[in-house]
């Protein structure tokens, strides 16, 4: 049987009860990690989902109810972390939301929740989570980005925007926190079939070199990288999973 790459390790995993995040949760957990999930609307989803991860794979898990894009959510989730816990090793940015508008149809509302979830919430919970793992020099930080960030597409220029934003943000926290042993990374997925982007185009295969959608746990093993030891001397990163949309 293959070393458990996170052994020992306490994870929280925002926006997990779905998709990525909810994928990620099960690699976490067949690696041995203690799993934190995350959601903001659906409290018997959270709960059948730890059951789900306590039965399947034997690990220690538990769920948080928080929309982040309030900042005190943010925050009380994280005080809950410490106090069931007591540290964090490993934190998943993933919780996002995509709106598609043209850009004469984009509204306030669009730019105000696209960002304010998408971009501005990873800003507290990287606080709240270096504040944690700064008392013991060490700990990984994943921050989930798009390669709409990279490239960006027609019909997406506030999402695009907000996730360019996070590579920045992940970039200039990278080169702040390397001194203190805490790593941050970036994970920029393609099209994947997951929820987020059912209503986008299947047009959109034709400009994928390998020639379909890639999965939710294709982004989730990319994840496992570098939330493991596999990626200790790695951080300012970002890699994209994306089946070669963008060579």
């Amino acid at each position: 049987m293959p070393q458990a790459l996170l052994e020992g390790k306490i994870a929280l995993i925002t926006g997990s009860s779905r998709g990525i995040g909810w994928s990620t949760a099960q690699v976490f957990a067949e690696n041995g990690a203690t799993v934190i999930l995350n959601g903001h609307s659906d409290s018997d989803l959270l709960q059948s989902r730890v059951k789900t991860l306590k039965d399947d794979f034997g690990i220690t898990a538990s769920c948080i109810k928080a929309d982040f894009s309030d900042p005190k959510q943010i925050w009380d989730c994280y005080r809950e972390v410490t106090t069931t816990y007591g540290t964090v090793d490993i934190v998943v940015n993933n919780a996002g939301v995509m709106k598609p508008a043209l850009l004469g149809m984009i509204s306030d509302e669009i730019i105000h929740d696209s960002f304010n979830l998408n971009a501005i919430a990873l800003i507290y919970s990287m606080q709240a989570a270096t504040k944690i793992m700064m008392r013991k020099k060490s700990g990984s930080i994943i921050n989930l980005s798009s390669i709409l960030g990279i490239q960006g597409t027609a019909g997406q220029v506030v999402y695009a925007g907000t996730k360019s934003a996070v590579i920045g943000m992940s970039k200039a926290a990278a080169k702040e926190l390397a001194p203190h042993h805490i790593r941050v990374n970036c994970v920029a997925p393609g099209f994947i079939e997951t929820d987020l982007t059912a209503t986008q185009s299947k047009d959109i295969v034709q400009s994928i070199k390998m020639g379909r959608l890639g999965n939710p746990k294709e982004v989730a093993n990319a994840i496992l990288f570098f939330a493991s030891s596999l990626s200790e001397y790695v951080t300012g990163q970002v890699l994209g999973v994306d089946g070669g949309m963008v060579i």
